[in-house]
């Protein structure tokens, strides 16, 4: 049976059972905490309908990042109401609120969860380039230890700041403002080398081209930089800090 189509029909129930569970208790942001459990969903039904043993660790990967991101976000957010963003989108929308959500939230999420995994959707059933497999592995695994380590030095210090403190600079943060959203961005390259190394088109770039520019540009680096424009503390680390890629700090005076 045709990938894609199977790619389409999972997204399209999985997203629409998440709908019904976040009309059910009136608080859309739970869709949040679905997002990585999605992408988990689609990479094993993905394996199970291809039939190939030997990919079984593409699914493996991903389920060790979607796992992962879920358990954070549901302890970070979950029993806190919804989000600012979507009371904020519920402002906006005009006509039915539950039709509005489920297009422009879910059915939104969908697509691009749909568009982001695309290297493993369109990937081949035999490992063709073994080399690029193992290159793949190793960049997944550094992206996900960025992530992994830069969320949770920034719990550990909302948990432990003095009341004058309020950004963190230290750990990954002193080399980038974002080293959680650079680490995920990573590793779905890493997703993206493996799932070539199965014969996925290069078109199939798209994918982590799709979730850096998100993170980048949209969803992530922005909502937070935003936030603290008139923050004078993080002004001046933004004067020595990296915004995304790691890299050491600039010496300003």
């Amino acid at each position: 049976m045709n990938m894609y189509f199977i790619a389409t029909i999972t997204v399209f129930i999985y997203f629409s059972i998440v709908f019904i569970i976040a009309h059910s208790k009136d608080n859309y942001s739970l869709v949040d905490i679905a997002w990585g459990l999605g992408f988990v969903v689609l990479s094993w039904t993905i394996y199970i309908a291809q039939g190939n043993i030997s990919a079984y660790y593409i699914p493996l990967l991903i389920s060790i990042w979607g796992i992962r991101l879920f358990y954070h976000i549901f302890k970070r957010n979950y029993g806190k109401g919804e989000d600012f963003r979507y009371q904020d989108m519920r402002k906006k929308w005009q006509g039915s609120i539950a039709l509005n959500a489920f297009f422009k939230v879910f059915m939104l999420q969908g697509l691009l969860l749909y568009i982001i995994s695309l290297p493993v959707i369109s990937k081949g059933d035999a490992l063709e380039i073994p080399s690029m497999s193992y290159i793949g592995v190793i960049v997944f695994f550094i992206g996900f230890l960025i992530e992994s380590v830069a969320d949770k030095q920034l719990k550990v210090f909302l948990q432990t700041r003095s009341g004058d403190e309020r950004i963190l600079k230290s750990g990954l943060w002193k080399y980038s403002r974002h080293p959680n959203y650079f680490g995920e961005a990573l590793l779905w390259w890493g997703i993206f080398l493996v799932a070539v190394s199965y014969g996925a088109p290069l078109w199939s770039i798209i994918g982590p081209i799709c979730i850096t520019y998100l993170v980048r540009y949209v969803s992530g680096v922005p909502l937070l930089e935003k936030r603290f424009s008139d923050d004078k503390e993080f002004q001046e680390y933004a004067k020595k800090t990296s915004i995304f890629i790691p890299m050491p700090p600039k010496n300003k005076k």
